[in-house]
C-alpha cells in the first residue's frame, strides 16, 4: 500500500529524547517499510526514518527557538499532504483533530489516531462537526468521553520486539519515568517510595510549562539520599534503567490514555504499580504484569508484593500484546477496510 504517514512537528520522528507520539509514529513507520509499503513520512527534516521523508520544518519545533508560531509549519505540511493526496492509497494522521476538515473534502481515504485526552468540554462541538470521520482509539477507556466519535479500531501501542529488554542486573529501587508534571504525580511516587523504605529514581523531563511545578512543589520533595532524580534520558538508557528497577510507579490523576511507559517497564520484565486509571487496567493485567491500585496505602502494600512476580511472565506478556509488528498489523487491517469501503472494487497495491 501507498501510505502517508503525518506526524506532529513538535519532536523528531523518533524524538532524540522524550517524545510519545512521535515515538510510536516512527516504531509504526519502520515497521510497516519493512513489511514491504511505500511509506512517505511528514515529519520535522531532523527525522531518521526509512520511509520517503518530507520534512514539514527544518527540525523539531520543542528544539527551534527561533519558531513562535508552531501552527503555521503545521499548516503548511497540511496543505502539502492535500496537494499530493492522490500519491496515497490511505493517508494516516497523528494531529488529532487539526487537519479534519480540509482532509474530509479529499477523495482519498483518511483515518486519524487520537493520542491525547478525550474528556475536555471544549472538543465536543468539534467532534460533532466531524461525527463521520474514522477515527482510532488507542485504548477502549480513551473513547468514552466522545460518543459521537467515528472509532473504527482500538490499536494498542507496540515497541520494536528488540529495542529494550531484560538486562539480568539486580533490581533494587522503584522507578517514575516519563515527564514531572502535576497528572502524572510524582510527588506521589515519592511518598510511595518513602512510605515503602525504597529508594525512588525519577527519569523524566520538566517541560517549560511545568517548571514552577517542579521549582515549588518537586524540588523540595528531593532532599535526601533515598530520591534520585537524574532528570530526561534517552532511549538507549532505558534498559538499563528499568531492568535495576524492582517495579515502577506510575501513580497518576488524570485518565492516562494508553501509557507508553507502561509497556516500556513490561519489555524490561518490570512490574507496575499503578492507579486505576484511564486505559491502565486494559494494559496491565493485575496480579501478572504489576498491581493495580486505588490509593498510597494500597501501592505502598503492593511494593512488598513485588517477590511474587515473575520478570519472565512480564516480558511474555509485553511480548504477546505489545510489540511494533502486532501494532502494524492492527493498522493495515484498518487501512485496508477504509481503502475498500471508499473504492469498491479496488485492487490493493502491495
Amino acid at each position: 500500500m501507498r501510505i502517508a504517514q503525518v506526524a506532529p512537528l513538535f519532536e523528531a520522528v523518533p524524538p532524540h529524547t522524550y517524545g510519545g507520539t512521535e515515538r510510536v509514529v516512527s516504531y509504526l513507520t519502520e515497521e510497516l517499510v519493512g513489511a514491504g509499503h511505500e511509506v512517505t513520512l511528514f515529519a520535522s527534516g531532523d527525522s531518521v526514518t526509512s520511509a520517503r521523508l518530507t520534512p514539514g520544518c527544518q527540525r523539531a519545533i520543542r528544539l527551534d527557538r527561533s519558531v513562535r508560531d508552531p501552527l503555521a509549519a503545521h499548516l503548511k505540511m497540511i496543505e502539502e499532504v492535500c496537494q499530493r493526496s492522490s500519491e496515497f492509497d490511505i493517508i494516516h494522521g497523528h494531529l488529532d483533530y487539526w487537519a479534519f476538515s480540509v482532509l474530509s473534502r479529499l477523495s482519498t481515504p483518511f483515518v486519524t489516531t487520537l493520542h491525547g485526552r478525550l474528556d475536555l468540554p471544549e472538543l465536543q462541538p468539534v467532534y460533532d462537526c466531524f461525527r463521520g470521520v474514522s477515527l482510532v482509539s488507542i485504548s477502549n477507556a480513551q473513547r468514552q468521553p466522545l460518543q459521537q466519535g467515528h472509532f473504527v479500531a482500538t490499536v494498542y501501542h507496540g515497541l520494536p520486539e528488540g529495542l529494550l529488554a531484560p538486562t539480568g542486573v539486580e533490581r533494587g529501587y522503584l522507578a517514575f519515568l516519563g515527564r514531572i508534571c502535576p497528572e502524572k504525580r510524582p510527588d506521589l511516587a515519592i511518598e510511595i517510595a518513602r512510605r515503602a523504605g525504597m529508594p525512588l529514581k525519577i527519569a523524566a523531563k520538566v517541560d517549560q510549562v511545568d517548571v514552577e511545578y517542579f521549582d515549588t512543589v518537586i524540588k523540595p520533595l528531593l532532599a535526601g539520599d533515598d530520591i534520585d532524580f537524574i532528570g530526561e534520558i534517552s532511549e538507549t538508557e532505558k534498559s538499563a534503567f528499568l531492568s535495576a528497577a524492582s517495579a515502577l510507579l506510575l501513580p497518576i490523576d488524570w485518565p492516562e490514555p494508553f501509557g507508553l511507559v507502561l509497556i516500556e517497564a513490561m519489555a524490561c520484565g518490570t512490574p507496575v504499580i499503578a492507579f486505576k486509571r484511564g486505559s491502565v487496567p486494559e494494559i496491565l493485567e493485575d496480579g501478572l504484569t504489576g498491581w493495580i491500585v486505588d490509593s498510597v496505602d494500597e501501592a505502598v502494600a503492593a511494593t512488598r508484593r513485588l517477590q511474587g512476580l515473575s520478570a519472565e511472565a512480564v516480558r511474555a506478556e509485553f511480548d504477546r500484546r505489545f510489540t511494533a509488528r502486532r501494532m502494524a498489523l492492527d493498522y493495515v487491517d484498518v487501512y485496508e477496510t477504509l481503502v475498500q469501503a471508499s473504492r469498491p472494487g479496488l485492487r490493493l497495491v502491495d
